[in-house]
């Protein structure tokens, strides 16, 4: 195949980097104390990262502008709340409260097991409360509904008299009392029911709610803690108890960073320790033991600007940014490797800044290709909705590119003072002038006070035992014909299990993976998941336009409309106030036919039954602006289906109508969360192939990159469902990471490729293997280490983090050292 080389950008690119590490080499100290201040002054950013905190939870884990946002606003403006009449069924939001579950391997509808309910309701509502210098209690912050506290229904029907259990005839899912109908199903769960007359037999949980007023969030919050801490210990023989508040799941999404502090010291140990131990030479003077040092030290550095820029800047911070110190390290260790695997090529003859500027030459240019890559990759997907990838990708990405910096000026200039100590033969540890050959049997003295051996026939350091099995063994190995056809059958076989998964692959970000594995939440989100799923949301519609009641033909249309819903196989039952001032009328006889009679009884209805006040907004001129009603969902379909199904029909509806729930806020995620993904490793792969078509002097391995990025994507996407992780807001910014990751392997092999002298397409992979093969494995070693400690984490955040940079790593670096060299080979792209 002919020769397609575009070496323009790139020739003069590392001409330009040659010239920048002769100055370097020439003038070291001036690029390692600069960025040392550098960082010190950015730094200083760090003392507002308490202020620049931002862990909302709806903010950064749902769609800045999803749907729902704008409905609840809508919501909000036209029926506001009426605090003196409660109606958990009418809260725009979560609402305020603490909630807990009681549950029995038994019957719990048992007088004994109701009595333990009732005196734990009792202490509840009778627990005091410190508040500065004034004691409260439940009745002087609950929410009221007509002067009262709103109660639990259970305990309102047995009168908080657990013998009364016995003389009720309980029917499920809804009973109806004297006074009203009864929603038993949010209060009792794993319900056994006569099939004749739906009367309860048995149920295994009861579930009771505290609602608070909206109003002093600093003393609601006390009560919160203070409940928190009696019913963690509710538990009896009788009884288990489970527990949650409106708070529980923020207070504990905020402990998670504290979660991972300690784990830091560990990574960055590992790190050091593996730095050293890989680059770590018995020749005492070639040894490589400072530059592996300053090479963490670099990442710290860049760490610490990145943040602290940010940080001065105003940038919110998220806990997920949390990791982006785990993968700077593996970043900015994996361009030391490679820029020590070139000082080794370079004649130890030549002075330092010579040596340091071959090494830019052939270094630089690849460390560039592949921090351009993870820098943009991480900068395009400031494009996505969630609040919490934006921040990441911001922080991410600036971190690259002072890694980028540092490794160029601060990490190239502590290579040209270990290169002074090499050309003065100094010892690594003591600096003191050591012999090339040990004295007569001195064992002792062969092993630490000599050093500074090189080839005599290429003068450049002895090469390494991993390169020299690289060069002599694996690359000879990989390009034979059978082991190519093998490595094509190994390659399908990949690929068909990773878009298999991607067919499995499931949506959501499951709000409980939020909360810490041991905290408390986890239980009762198990016994609400067990014991109440049958039924799921109680959907608003509201009627958004105006129309006439009392019209006959508006009537039939707005009950083809909940007909509509009614068909949803998800779809329970509705609760209206138009259907009930129907009944109202029909009751009484009345004729509401005309406007003038409907609004005459609906006044006198009104007044029956106050509640339904809430769901109608009436004009200055008592007109009927907009009214909502309600319908009750199951939970035997995705919540993605409910969802976009109840939208659907509302649409359909020739009424104006507008569908919400306060749980479509974190709904909102299934609707964008696959789109954007799509788009944004779309957009970043024409992108990567952008820049490697302008840095890459080969058109056609430059497509072999863009090429393996869409592997490797494929790859990860497909394990991550076969290895249970979702695709959700937390697995999104790890794609958007692997884009860049998926890149760097297979950019230094594809560029050493090009760049080897050799005109034989085997041996210019062989060439490529043995001067980058061991540096790429380092790299990814040194990635893995620096994230592996998260894989013992207690938070599914940064569990998730570990898993898609485990496979990004694996999946890249099989990319790097089998797959592409092998494809280079077949097309011949040089």
């Amino acid at each position: 195949m002919a020769k397609c080389r575009m070496d323009c950008i790139e020739r003069h690119l590392s001409i330009w980097f040659e010239r920048i590490g002769f100055f370097i080499g020439s003038h070291p100290w001036w690029y390692l104390i600069t960025p040392l201040f550098l960082s010190a002054l950015l730094g200083s950013g760090f003392y507002f990262l308490p202020c620049r905190m931002s862990n909302n939870i709806e903010e950064e884990f749902t769609p800045v502008n999803g749907q729902a946002k704008k409905e609840r606003k809508y919501i909000q403006e036209t029926f506001p709340v009426n605090e003196s009449t409660f109606s958990r069924l009418r809260l725009s939001t979560d609402g305020n409260y603490a909630t807990l579950i009681a549950t029995s391997d038994r019957n719990i509808l048992t007088v004994e097991s109701l009595q333990v309910i009732l005196h734990l309701d009792l202490k509840i509502r009778h627990m005091v409360v410190e508040f500065g210098n004034q004691s409260f209690t439940y009745a002087d912050i609950c929410a009221e509904v007509m002067g009262s506290c709103v109660s639990n229904d259970i305990l309102d029907l047995i009168q908080y008299n657990a013998s009364n259990i016995g003389a009720l005839r309980l029917t499920f899912p809804w009973y109806d009392s004297d006074s009203k109908r009864v929603p038993l199903y949010l209060s009792l769960g794993s319900v056994k029911v006569n099939e004749e007359s739906s009367v309860v037999e048995s149920a295994h949980a009861i579930q009771l709610y505290y609602y608070l007023q909206e109003g002093n969030k600093p003393k609601t919050d006390l009560w919160l803690e203070k409940f928190i801490d009696m019913v963690s210990n509710a538990s009896s023989a009788h009884i288990q108890v489970s527990y949650s508040t409106s708070m529980s799941l923020q207070w504990e999404f905020e402990e998670t960073p504290s979660s991972v502090i300690s784990l830091f010291s560990i990574t960055y140990a590992i790190a050091i320790t593996f730095s050293i131990a890989s680059c770590w030479r018995l020749d005492n003077v070639r040894t490589k033991v400072w530059v592996a040092w300053f090479g963490v030290f670099s990442t710290g550095l860049s760490i610490l600007s990145g943040f602290g820029a940010l940080l001065l800047l105003g940038q919110p911070f998220v806990m997920p940014a949390a990791s982006c110190p785990f993968l700077i390290l593996g970043i900015g260790i994996d361009d030391m490797f490679i820029m020590i695997s070139s000082w080794q090529r370079t004649c130890v003859m030549d002075s330092v800044p010579t040596r340091l500027a071959h090494t830019y030459k052939d270094a630089a240019m690849s460390i560039t290709i592949t921090s351009l890559t993870d820098a943009l990759a991480f900068f395009l997907g400031f494009i996505s909705p969630f609040g919490s990838v934006q921040s990441f990708c911001m922080y991410a990405g600036i971190c690259v590119c002072f890694c980028y910096l540092y490794n160029i000026t601060f990490l190239g200039a502590c290579m040209a003072l270990n290169g002074h100590r090499e050309e003065g033969n100094r010892h690594w540890f003591t600096c003191a002038v050591v012999p090339v050959s040990p004295a007569e049997n001195s064992n002792a003295c062969s092993i630490c006070c000599v050093g500074g051996k090189y080839d005599n026939v290429t003068e450049k350091e002895e090469t390494e035992f991993i390169s020299h099995v690289f060069e002599k063994f694996y690359g000879p190995f990989l390009t034979h014909k059978l082991i190519k056809v093998l490595v094509l059958v190994i390659y399908l076989g990949y690929l068909a299990a990773g878009i298999y998964g991607c067919l499995i692959l499931e949506e959501g970000l499951d709000i409980r993976n939020l909360a810490l594995d041991d905290s408390y939440l986890v239980a009762y989100y198990d016994d609400q998941r067990q014991h109440f799923s049958g039924y799921s949301v109680n959907v608003m519609v509201a009627v958004t336009q105006t129309i006439e009641y009392w019209n006959r033909t508006e009537q039939e249309s707005l009950q083809s409309c909940i007909l509509n819903f009614q068909s949803l196989s998800y779809v329970n039952s509705t609760v209206a106030w138009f259907l009930s001032f129907q009944q109202y009328a029909d009751a009484n006889a009345f004729d509401i036919s005309s406007e003038e009679a409907f609004q005459t009884h609906l006044s006198q209805f009104l007044q029956h039954a106050p509640m339904f006040r809430q769901d109608i907004n009436f004009t200055a001129d008592n007109e009927i602006r907009a009214s909502r009603f309600f319908i009750q969902t199951l939970d035997n379909v995705t919540e993605k289906e409910m969802m976009t199904g109840i939208r659907k029909t509302a649409e359909e509806c020739p009424i104006k109508l507008l569908v919400y729930h306060p749980a479509f806020i974190y709904f909102d995620q299934y609707t964008v969360i696959v789109e954007n993904t799509i788009q944004t490793v779309l957009v970043a792969v024409c992108v990567m192939l952008v820049v490697a078509l302008l840095l890459i002097p080969s058109l056609l391995c430059s497509l072999w990159v863009a090429f393996a990025v869409l592997s490797v994507i494929v790859g990860v996407s497909g394990f991550m469902a076969l290895w249970g992780v979702n695709l959700d807001s937390i697995s999104m910014i790890n794609l958007v990471m692997s884009i860049g990751f998926s890149v760097d392997f297979s950019a230094h092999i594809s560029y050493s490729f090009v760049s080897s002298p050799k005109r034989d397409p085997n041996q210019k992979a062989i060439d490529a293997l043995a001067h980058l093969g061991y540096p790429v494995l380092q790299g990814a070693v040194s990635t893995i280490l620096g994230v592996v400690v998260l894989s013992v984490s207690g938070s599914y955040i940064f569990r998730t983090f570990f898993k898609v940079v485990f496979l990004v790593i694996t999946f890249g670096l099989v990319h790097g050292l089998v797959f592409i060299p092998v494809f280079l080979t077949l097309l011949r792209c040089c």
